[in-house]
Protein backbone atom coordinates (compact mmCIF):
# COMPACT_ATOMS: atom_id res chain seq x y z
CA UNK A 1 0.00 0.00 0.00
CA UNK A 2 1.19 3.47 -0.83
CA UNK A 3 0.85 4.86 2.86
CA UNK A 4 1.47 8.54 2.08
CA UNK A 5 -1.75 8.11 -0.67
CA UNK A 6 -3.45 6.82 2.18
CA UNK A 7 -2.32 9.62 4.45
CA UNK A 8 -3.43 12.39 2.06
CA UNK A 9 -6.25 10.65 1.16
CA UNK A 10 -7.59 10.68 4.76
CA UNK A 11 -6.35 14.33 5.27
CA UNK A 12 -7.97 15.67 1.73
CA UNK A 13 -11.23 13.66 3.21
CA UNK A 14 -10.88 15.46 6.55
CA UNK A 15 -9.73 19.05 5.16
CA UNK A 16 -13.12 18.85 2.91
CA UNK A 17 -15.58 18.04 5.93
CA UNK A 18 -13.67 20.91 8.16
CA UNK A 19 -13.97 23.09 5.37
CA UNK A 20 -17.93 22.68 4.36
CA UNK A 21 -19.25 22.47 7.87
CA UNK A 22 -18.78 18.93 9.58
CA UNK A 23 -18.56 18.32 13.03
CA UNK A 24 -14.84 17.83 14.26
CA UNK A 25 -15.80 14.42 15.89
CA UNK A 26 -16.76 13.59 12.56
CA UNK A 27 -13.90 14.40 10.80
CA UNK A 28 -11.41 13.03 13.36
CA UNK A 29 -13.93 9.38 12.81
CA UNK A 30 -13.40 9.86 8.69
CA UNK A 31 -9.54 10.47 9.37
CA UNK A 32 -8.60 7.82 11.38
CA UNK A 33 -10.77 5.49 9.98
CA UNK A 34 -9.25 5.62 6.69
CA UNK A 35 -5.83 5.37 8.50
CA UNK A 36 -6.88 2.24 9.65
CA UNK A 37 -6.46 0.67 6.37
CA UNK A 38 -2.64 1.15 6.95
CA UNK A 39 -3.31 -1.21 9.86
CA UNK A 40 -0.61 0.59 11.73
CA UNK A 41 0.27 0.91 15.45
CA UNK A 42 -0.27 4.32 16.12
CA UNK A 43 -2.81 6.63 14.39
CA UNK A 44 -3.92 9.57 15.92
CA UNK A 45 -5.50 12.71 14.82
CA UNK A 46 -6.54 15.52 16.06
CA UNK A 47 -8.89 18.66 14.83
CA UNK A 48 -9.92 21.91 15.86
CA UNK A 49 -11.98 24.21 13.70
CA UNK A 50 -9.09 25.86 12.13
CA UNK A 51 -6.52 22.95 11.27
CA UNK A 52 -6.20 18.89 11.24
CA UNK A 53 -2.97 17.24 13.14
CA UNK A 54 -2.53 13.54 12.24
CA UNK A 55 0.20 11.46 12.64
CA UNK A 56 0.90 7.67 11.65
CA UNK A 57 3.51 5.23 13.17
CA UNK A 58 4.80 2.06 12.91
CA UNK A 59 7.80 0.08 13.55
CA UNK A 60 7.96 -0.23 9.70
CA UNK A 61 8.16 3.21 8.57
CA UNK A 62 9.67 6.14 9.89
CA UNK A 63 6.80 8.54 11.22
CA UNK A 64 4.40 10.70 9.41
CA UNK A 65 2.93 13.55 10.88
CA UNK A 66 0.84 16.20 9.18
CA UNK A 67 -0.59 19.42 10.17
CA UNK A 68 -2.97 21.04 7.87
CA UNK A 69 -4.11 24.88 8.44
CA UNK A 70 -7.86 25.55 7.27
CA UNK A 71 -8.87 29.28 7.33
CA UNK A 72 -11.36 29.41 4.99
CA UNK A 73 -14.59 27.70 6.02
CA UNK A 74 -18.39 28.12 4.80
CA UNK A 75 -21.39 25.91 4.47
CA UNK A 76 -21.95 23.38 2.07
CA UNK A 77 -23.14 20.13 3.47
CA UNK A 78 -23.82 18.42 -0.02
CA UNK A 79 -19.97 18.16 -0.10
CA UNK A 80 -19.75 16.52 3.76
CA UNK A 81 -22.21 14.31 2.16
CA UNK A 82 -20.03 13.28 -0.96
CA UNK A 83 -16.55 13.05 0.92
CA UNK A 84 -18.54 11.12 3.96
CA UNK A 85 -19.83 8.33 1.18
CA UNK A 86 -16.46 8.37 -0.67
CA UNK A 87 -14.54 7.32 2.41
CA UNK A 88 -17.20 4.83 3.48
CA UNK A 89 -16.84 2.98 0.28
CA UNK A 90 -13.13 3.17 0.47
CA UNK A 91 -13.19 1.75 3.74
CA UNK A 92 -15.49 -0.87 2.67
CA UNK A 93 -13.40 -1.75 -0.05
CA UNK A 94 -15.79 -0.74 -2.86
CA UNK A 95 -13.35 1.20 -4.62
CA UNK A 96 -9.39 1.58 -4.57
CA UNK A 97 -7.26 4.02 -2.80
CA UNK A 98 -6.43 5.80 -6.39
CA UNK A 99 -9.79 5.93 -7.59
CA UNK A 100 -11.01 7.62 -3.34
CA UNK A 101 -8.38 10.13 -4.02
CA UNK A 102 -9.25 10.82 -7.46
CA UNK A 103 -12.49 11.68 -6.47
CA UNK A 104 -12.27 13.53 -3.68
CA UNK A 105 -10.14 15.61 -5.70
CA UNK A 106 -13.42 16.39 -7.89
CA UNK A 107 -15.28 16.95 -4.96
CA UNK A 108 -12.21 19.72 -3.61
CA UNK A 109 -12.88 21.33 -7.32
CA UNK A 110 -16.45 20.93 -7.77
CA UNK A 111 -18.29 24.21 -7.91
CA UNK A 112 -21.26 25.68 -5.57
CA UNK A 113 -24.36 26.53 -6.69
CA UNK A 114 -24.83 29.61 -8.79
CA UNK A 115 -25.74 33.16 -8.08
CA UNK A 116 -28.97 33.14 -9.38
CA UNK A 117 -29.79 29.65 -7.23
CA UNK A 118 -27.66 31.73 -4.11
CA UNK A 119 -30.14 34.49 -4.67
CA UNK A 120 -33.33 32.84 -5.15
CA UNK A 121 -33.07 30.85 -1.96
CA UNK A 122 -31.71 33.32 0.30
CA UNK A 123 -34.83 36.05 -1.20
CA UNK A 124 -37.74 33.02 -0.39
CA UNK A 125 -35.81 32.36 2.95
CA UNK A 126 -36.59 35.88 3.81
CA UNK A 127 -39.74 36.06 2.94
CA UNK A 128 -41.08 32.89 4.42
CA UNK A 129 -39.28 33.48 7.41
CA UNK A 130 -41.36 37.23 7.60
CA UNK A 131 -44.60 35.07 7.58
CA UNK A 132 -43.51 32.31 9.96
CA UNK A 133 -42.78 35.26 12.41
CA UNK A 134 -46.88 36.56 11.27
CA UNK A 135 -45.73 39.60 8.61
CA UNK A 136 -47.78 39.71 5.58
CA UNK A 137 -47.91 39.68 2.10
CA UNK A 138 -46.48 43.28 1.61
CA UNK A 139 -44.14 42.41 4.67
CA UNK A 140 -43.12 39.48 2.22
CA UNK A 141 -42.60 41.55 -0.50
CA UNK A 142 -40.14 43.54 1.07
CA UNK A 143 -38.26 40.77 3.20
CA UNK A 144 -37.21 39.03 -0.81
CA UNK A 145 -35.96 42.30 -1.48
CA UNK A 146 -34.15 42.17 1.70
CA UNK A 147 -33.15 38.71 0.85
CA UNK A 148 -31.90 39.59 -2.64
CA UNK A 149 -30.19 42.91 -1.66
CA UNK A 150 -28.17 40.59 1.04
CA UNK A 151 -27.17 38.05 -1.23
CA UNK A 152 -25.64 40.28 -3.45
CA UNK A 153 -24.02 41.93 -1.38
CA UNK A 154 -22.38 38.73 0.06
CA UNK A 155 -21.70 37.54 -3.41
CA UNK A 156 -19.94 40.79 -4.41
CA UNK A 157 -17.71 41.09 -1.10
CA UNK A 158 -16.68 37.26 -0.90
CA UNK A 159 -14.44 38.06 -4.39
CA UNK A 160 -12.29 40.59 -2.32
CA UNK A 161 -12.36 38.24 0.31
CA UNK A 162 -13.70 40.23 3.18
CA UNK A 163 -14.55 38.44 6.57
CA UNK A 164 -17.09 37.33 7.50
CA UNK A 165 -17.63 39.65 10.52
CA UNK A 166 -17.84 42.72 7.82
CA UNK A 167 -19.63 40.73 5.79
CA UNK A 168 -23.07 39.65 8.21
CA UNK A 169 -22.00 43.98 9.50
CA UNK A 170 -22.75 45.49 5.67
CA UNK A 171 -25.46 42.85 5.02
CA UNK A 172 -27.45 43.66 7.89
CA UNK A 173 -27.14 47.52 7.98
CA UNK A 174 -28.38 47.17 4.45
CA UNK A 175 -31.61 45.41 5.47
CA UNK A 176 -32.35 47.35 7.90
CA UNK A 177 -31.78 50.69 5.96
CA UNK A 178 -33.74 48.95 2.88
CA UNK A 179 -37.07 47.78 5.66
CA UNK A 180 -36.77 51.88 6.75
CA UNK A 181 -36.96 53.26 3.50
CA UNK A 182 -39.97 50.79 2.22
CA UNK A 183 -41.68 50.79 5.61
CA UNK A 184 -41.46 54.62 6.14
CA UNK A 185 -41.02 56.12 2.67
CA UNK A 186 -42.89 54.25 -0.27
CA UNK A 187 -44.58 52.56 2.39
CA UNK A 188 -45.03 48.38 1.33
CA UNK A 189 -44.42 46.82 4.54
CA UNK A 190 -46.35 47.63 7.67
CA UNK A 191 -44.34 45.08 10.34
CA UNK A 192 -40.64 46.86 10.47
CA UNK A 193 -39.56 44.46 13.13
CA UNK A 194 -41.03 41.16 11.74
CA UNK A 195 -39.13 42.47 8.34
CA UNK A 196 -35.87 43.06 9.99
CA UNK A 197 -36.34 39.86 11.74
CA UNK A 198 -37.76 37.49 9.18
CA UNK A 199 -35.03 39.22 6.60
CA UNK A 200 -31.77 38.32 9.19
CA UNK A 201 -32.75 34.51 9.78
CA UNK A 202 -30.12 33.86 6.18
CA UNK A 203 -27.16 35.26 8.52
CA UNK A 204 -28.22 33.21 11.34
CA UNK A 205 -25.05 30.76 12.51
CA UNK A 206 -27.38 27.81 12.88
CA UNK A 207 -24.49 25.65 11.74
CA UNK A 208 -22.37 26.91 13.78
CA UNK A 209 -24.29 26.57 16.95
CA UNK A 210 -25.36 23.04 16.52
CA UNK A 211 -21.89 21.83 15.85
CA UNK A 212 -20.56 23.74 19.18
CA UNK A 213 -23.40 22.00 20.96
CA UNK A 214 -22.41 18.37 19.40
CA UNK A 215 -18.58 19.09 19.73
CA UNK A 216 -19.23 20.18 23.49
CA UNK A 217 -21.37 16.97 24.00
CA UNK A 218 -18.76 14.46 21.78
CA UNK A 219 -16.18 15.78 24.67
CA UNK A 220 -14.59 18.18 22.37
CA UNK A 221 -14.32 21.07 24.55
CA UNK A 222 -11.67 23.25 22.52
CA UNK A 223 -13.68 22.74 19.24
CA UNK A 224 -17.37 23.37 21.02
CA UNK A 225 -15.79 26.82 22.96
CA UNK A 226 -13.94 27.90 19.68
CA UNK A 227 -17.37 27.47 17.70
CA UNK A 228 -19.59 29.02 20.26
CA UNK A 229 -17.22 32.05 20.20
CA UNK A 230 -17.02 31.90 16.26
CA UNK A 231 -21.55 32.15 16.60
CA UNK A 232 -21.19 34.98 19.21
CA UNK A 233 -19.31 36.72 17.01
CA UNK A 234 -21.85 36.35 13.66
CA UNK A 235 -24.87 37.60 15.80
CA UNK A 236 -22.77 40.63 17.24
CA UNK A 237 -22.18 41.69 13.90
CA UNK A 238 -25.97 40.99 12.81
CA UNK A 239 -26.93 42.92 15.59
CA UNK A 240 -24.25 45.95 15.16
CA UNK A 241 -25.28 46.51 11.67
CA UNK A 242 -28.86 46.29 12.36
CA UNK A 243 -28.54 49.07 15.01
CA UNK A 244 -26.05 51.23 13.13
CA UNK A 245 -28.85 51.19 10.55
CA UNK A 246 -31.69 52.14 13.00
CA UNK A 247 -29.43 54.87 14.42
CA UNK A 248 -28.34 56.47 11.28
CA UNK A 249 -32.17 57.07 10.55
CA UNK A 250 -33.06 58.33 14.36
CA UNK A 251 -29.59 60.49 14.05
CA UNK A 252 -30.35 62.11 10.75
CA UNK A 253 -34.25 62.11 10.26
CA UNK A 254 -35.26 61.92 13.76
CA UNK A 255 -36.23 58.13 13.99
CA UNK A 256 -38.17 55.63 12.21
CA UNK A 257 -41.54 56.59 13.21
Amino acid sequence: MNHKLLFNTALLAGELMLRNGAETYRVEDTINRILSLSHFKVIESFVTPTGIFSTLDDPSIEMITFVKRVSNRKINLSKVVETNDISRKLCTDQISLESAYEQLQMVKASKPYNNLIMISAVALASGFFTIVFGGHFFDFIVSVINGIAIASIQIFLKKYKVSRFFLDLSSSFILAILTIIFVQYIPIGNNLDVIIIGSIMPLVPGVAITNAIRDTIQGDLVSGVSRAVEALIVAISIAVGVGIGLSVFSAFLGGVF
